[in-house]
């Protein structure tokens, strides 16, 4: 995942769409529903892998919670994931500003 994506002009809430805006792109609701789903899924694992990482710098290798607590960085990590907007808003947010890219095998062809 980008660390450069600015995610302040995505909104963290759900938002009220127009389903029109959606289909310019695919010529179907359910093709571009499908499209972000999948893209969706991408962000997730992107965003579960690079906060696994970050937390493995933590890691001491004991399961005390205590030391958990007691470190601030972690807790301030783990609540900047936690503000970031959910990957299905990410992903509509791409979808709808052009950024991803899908293919139809044998549609091109």
């Amino acid at each position: 995942m980008s660390h450069n994506t600015n995610y302040k002009a995505i909104a963290s809430t759900t938002v009220t769409r127009d389903l029109r805006e959606f289909d310019p792109k695919t010529e179907n609701i359910y093709q571009s529903v499908a499209i972000i789903s999948k893209r969706a899924n991408q962000i997730a694992a992107e965003i579960k892998e690079e906060l696994s990482s970050k937390l493995e710098e933590f890691s001491t290798g004991g399961d005390n919670l205590e030391e958990v607590f007691d470190n601030p960085e972690q807790v301030e990590l783990s609540k900047h994931y936690e503000r970031l907007p959910k990957p299905t808003l990410i992903a509509i947010h791409e979808f709808l500003d052009g950024k991803v890219y899908s293919r139809i095998p044998g549609k091109d062809q």
